[in-house]
C-alpha cells in the first residue's frame, strides 16, 4: 500500500452544521455552502471527509458553520 492510500484511510470524518442564514453573503460564499458542502437551512448538518478540499471549503464559511469531529 503506498503512503497516500494509508492516508486516504486515516483521514477522520468531521461533522458540519449550519448555525446562520445564508441571506446578505456574496454569492460565492453561497455557492460555497450550497453546492460545495451540502448545505442550505439554519441547523442542517453534514458528514464529510476531513481533507484539505473540505477544509478550504470550511475556511471560506467559518462565520456560518459549526464544526466538529465525527466518530462513527
Amino acid at each position: 500500500m503506498t503512503p497516500r492510500n494509508s492516508a486516504k484511510k486515516a483521514q477522520g470524518m468531521l461533522r458540519i452544521t449550519q448555525i446562520r442564514s445564508r441571506i446578505g453573503v456574496p454569492e460565492k460564499v453561497r455557492v460555497v455552502l450550497t453546492r460545495g458542502l451540502g448545505l442550505g437551512r439554519i441547523g442542517k448538518s453534514v458528514v464529510l471527509p476531513d481533507n484539505p478540499y473540505t477544509r478550504g471549503m470550511i475556511a471560506r464559511v467559518p462565520h456560518l458553520v459549526r464544526v466538529e469531529s465525527y466518530e462513527e
